[in-house]
């Protein structure tokens, strides 16, 4: 009973039902050609053979036999075997390299990956999508707000590139946006601080990994390489803002649709507008697209509580400013972008030789901060002498004792005197006899003479009190 049975594919039972019908005489073979997308030669061959073998002609003539280009079974007995034996465990691809190598058998990778399925010697591994599910919007206005930027050409050849950096809030869609010349640190924080200035301060930040929020250096002691602090991330940490890193754009979906929409509507206003340039194009900005958008698109939250905090007696200018430190000389000077700052009086404590923070805010001040106090400055131009400095040009250092070519200063001349600085100089550092000129000078001989006659020294008289207690 088994032996008459035929397996069947899908397909060569639609062949069978179709044909059948045609050996009736029922359906034409033109018809019978259509409904299987085949020509009516091959119909006319399948009818054949139909009529010759029964039902079993449409079943493929190499069904249940082995293919002609298998590989040799000794190959598969010696592979399989030498695995068994020195490479069990071994995976598919490092163990077709190894009896390569080894034993002289080659067997392709995927050939050798079905001999060890098959004998249950390698399980597949299959490697499946990541499950995402779609994350809930946070339930509270302010409770977490998502940032890019979008580089488009918005004025459509009329003005320069612009980019349009913006910030929406996850529950409710609420925006903030702002043209500017490109992504970059100070325009997400000017973004911010208009953020803060309507709403208050966001409890979570949720952005993608630009360099402007996440950095990576490499640290002493580590082999890889550390995250650190950008500007932006400090201001955060300063602000009490939570930095979220999303992992993909999909993650972050909400302001990537608001690109979308502001790429087709906002470019039509800007067109009707006719803006040409960057206060232009915030100007319609300002007066079109972000009212409309905070009117019409905006969702309403789950709870009606404002998760915004204030900003108190934060310095915001201060702290939405991109911040160097530097060290300050002992002429209370410091060097910042390739110029040098002169710190006015008064000096406080530990101000020489300690650390100074640098701030470039966005209007494009610049403080210079010590220790809570801000103090005042001024720029030194190149060649300009300070105050009580003689030296030709600005941070000039003393000159060097050794160096110096002195003057002899005769016998007799005291050193301090008039004359004495005149034939020295100012800076002279007196020479000595076989001394390095760091020790108190000996007077000079006189121009022509070898050395400097000694008086004799002063002997006390043979009556003098200490001869007699030295004597007696």
């Amino acid at each position: 009973m088994e032996k008459d049975r035929i397996e069947m594919s899908q397909r060569e039972r639609d062949v069978l039902k179709v044909m059948s019908l045609v050996l009736k005489g029922d359906r034409t073979q033109v018809e019978a050609s259509r409904l299987l997308k085949l020509s009516t030669r091959q119909v006319r061959r399948i009818q054949r053979r139909l009529m010759a073998q029964g039902d079993h002609a449409v079943v493929h003539g190499l069904r249940g036999r082995p293919s002609n280009r298998r590989a040799d079974l000794a190959v598969r007995r010696r592979a399989l075997s030498m695995y068994r034996k020195k490479y069990l465990g071994f995976g598919p691809t490092l163990a077709a390299e190894k009896l390569l190598e080894e034993d002289d058998v080659t067997v392709a990778v995927r050939t050798l990956r079905e001999w060890l399925v098959a004998d249950g010697l390698w399980q597949r591994k299959r490697h499946r999508d990541r499950h995402r599910q779609r994350r809930v919007r946070r339930s509270c206005f302010g409770e977490m707000v998502q940032a890019d930027a979008s580089a488009h050409d918005w004025l459509e050849g009329r003005g320069p590139i612009l980019t349009l950096v913006g910030m929406i809030d996850d529950a409710t869609d609420r925006v903030v946006l702002r043209f500017h010349e490109a992504e970059t640190t100070a325009a997400y924080m000017d973004v911010l601080g208009r953020w803060m200035g309507k709403f208050g301060r966001p409890v979570s930040w949720y952005s993608d990994r630009h360099g402007i929020f996440r950095a990576e250096e490499s640290v002493s002691g580590y082999d890889q390489k550390q995250s650190v602090m950008t500007q932006f991330s400090r201001a955060l940490e300063e602000l009490g803002i939570e930095l979220i890193l999303a992992n993909s754009p999909q993650a972050k979906g909400r302001v990537e649709r608001l690109w979308g929409t502001a790429q087709d509507r906002l470019v039509k206003e800007l067109k009707l507008a006719g803006a040409r340039t960057l206060e232009q194009a915030n100007a319609v900005l300002e007066e079109k697209f972000s009212g409309w958008f905070n009117r019409r698109c905006t969702h309403k939250p789950a709870s009606g509580n404002d998760a915004h905090r204030g900003t108190g007696k934060l310095d915001l200018g201060a702290i939405l400013s991109v911040q160097h430190e530097r060290v300050v000389a002992n002429d209370y000077t410091i060097r910042y972008e390739n110029q040098v700052y002169q710190l006015l009086p008064p000096a406080w404590p530990g101000e020489r030789g300690g650390k100074v923070i640098v701030e470039r805010r966005l209007d494009g001040s610049m403080k210079i901060r010590f220790k809570g106090r801000y103090l005042a400055y001024q720029a030194i131009e190149e060649g300009q002498k300070k105050e009580g400095d003689d030296q030709e040009t600005m941070g000039a250092l003393p000159p060097n004792p050794r160096s110096l070519a002195h003057e002899p200063i005769p016998a007799g001349v005291k050193h301090n005197s008039p004359a004495a600085v005149k034939a020295a100089g100012r800076d002279a550092v007196h020479r000595t006899a076989g001394r390095s000129g760091r020790t108190p000078a000996e007077p000079c001989p006189p121009v022509g003479e070898a050395s400097v006659k000694r008086t004799g020294g002063h002997r006390p008289a043979p009556t003098n009190p200490w001869r007699q207690r030295a004597c007696g």
